[in-house]
């Protein structure tokens, strides 16, 4: 990042929350759209096969405060 970067994320890091969100939203409204990798009939077929791992205990669900810590 550079140091102009730098500065501007500072400076957006100490804004009141709600002007935060505000900001990410502008931003994220100047990026060109994703494309999605997954159409609806795929993401759900995702979704409900994550779900079984979880349920028959395959996997073990991490909290978001967990991982958000590891960032």
């Amino acid at each position: 990042m550079t140091p102009d970067s730098q500065a501007v994320l500072s400076a957006a890091l100490a804004l009141p929350e709600p002007d935060r969100r505000a900001l990410v939203e502008r931003l994220l409204e100047t990026l060109p759209p994703e494309l999605d990798e997954f159409n609806d009939e795929q993401f759900y077929q995702e979704l409900e096969r994550r779900r079984v791992e979880v349920e028959e205990g395959a996997v073990k669900p991490i909290p978001w405060s967990e991982v958000r810590l590891e960032e």
